[in-house]
């Protein structure tokens, strides 16, 4: 596995810029960035415009991390040397335009120059090798002057990696998995499936196929809180199932369902990212796009995964790709293929450096 530790004085100063739009997965991902980058020595504060979702996500808080409103006022003696503006949300302009000044005298006093850059959305798709670290001088605004980089987190070593924290693989070998099981009434021959999703248009199918007894195959349905749960509970087919209804869950709880669990069923960034580490068998809800975008993005996924063809039918029939109908019944061999190729693409990443590493190697280069 490739070291995360720098040959490089690392920025110090770092502001993290999150707009929460919904479903809490930007600042889901915003957040493990920013304490990871704490745990790493930086000096991190996070500016969202809701901060609601940390209360249960992550009351611990975290080494060196603050948090702070989206606008709040900045003496331009505390700016950042980083400025972190994550999915495409732009920081205040007061802000922007004081960091545009301190850039400008930057060279005059031999201060280290700021460094702002844009963290794009995660994709498999061609475009990101090709946009990853590229420039965009800002022509007017209140940054005009100034450079914005693109930074684009990905799957390949041309791209910016993956969020991974030097504890992960310490945490994830000292955790007792036959314990949590049986905390969740998960019996030693039941094959638990944990269910964090939208509104799947193949869940009924689902639902129905679990719900009908199979020689081998025992299900055991842990359902998130939020929309996974309303959903479940607006099936009569549920019922059946006697799903076990999860309450909400810290980040760190929720890695390790995923390592606790047969089958993941995730959505968004954050938890695709989650379940790939945890190594066990899992199925992508992507975030519906209204242009079916998310389709192509969807599949450029399942190319790099090299998803055996059961793995990607699912897949298809999960996201509305397909009828409901085609989706493959999930057995126990099912699961084994499922899972030897979540562990081929764990391994595949293992290999490359971590998101983290890679923008603080950037930002020394760039500043």
């Amino acid at each position: 596995m490739p070291t995360a530790t720098p040959r490089f004085m690392p920025a110090q100063r770092w502001d993290i810029f999150c707009q929460v739009i919904d479903n809490y997965g930007d600042i889901g991902v915003c957040w493990r960035l920013a304490a990871e980058l704490g745990a790493r020595g930086a000096y991190v504060r996070l500016r969202t415009d809701d901060a609601s979702a940390l209360a249960w996500m992550a009351p611990q808080g975290a080494q060196n991390v603050s948090i702070l409103p989206y606008d709040a006022a900045t003496d331009a003696d505390t700016h950042a040397d980083v400025v972190i503006e994550a999915f495409g949300c732009e920081a205040p302009a007061p802000y922007l335009h004081a960091l545009a000044q301190r850039h400008a005298q930057c060279p005059a006093v031999g201060a280290r120059l700021p460094v702002l850059v844009n963290l794009e959305y995660l994709s498999a798709e061609d475009y990101v090798e090709r946009c990853h670290r590229l420039p965009s001088l800002i022509m007017s605004g209140p940054a005009a002057g100034m450079t914005r980089w693109f930074f684009y987190p990905g799957f390949t070593v041309r791209t910016g990696g993956l969020i991974r924290e030097q504890q992960l693989h310490t945490r994830q070998a000292n955790f007792d998995r036959t314990t949590w099981r049986a905390q969740h009434g998960v019996r030693s021959d039941d094959h638990a499936i944990s269910l964090f999703c939208y509104e799947p248009p193949a869940l009924p199918a689902l639902l129905q196929q679990l719900a009908t007894p199979s020689p081998g195959f025992a299900p055991r349905l842990l359902v998130t809180p939020g929309r996974a749960a309303a959903a479940v509970k607006a099936l009569d087919s549920a019922q059946r199932l006697h799903p076990v209804y999860l309450p909400v869950r810290t980040q760190v709880a929720f890695d390790e369902m995923l390592w606790a669990c047969d089958l993941n069923l995730v959505r968004g960034e954050d938890s695709l990212v989650r379940a790939l580490w945890a190594g066990q068998p899992f199925v992508w809800h992507i975030y519906p796009q209204d242009d079916n975008a998310h389709h192509a993005k969807l599949d450029a996924f399942l190319d790099w995964l090299q998803a055996p063809a059961s793995l990607r039918s699912f897949h298809h029939a999960w996201n509305g790709l397909t009828d409901a109908a085609t989706l493959p019944t999930i057995t126990p061999a099912l699961l084994q293929e499922w899972h030897a190729c979540a562990l081929q693409a764990r391994e595949k990443l293992l290999t490359q450096n971590d998101l983290i590493a890679q923008l603080q190697q950037f930002v020394a280069e760039k500043s």
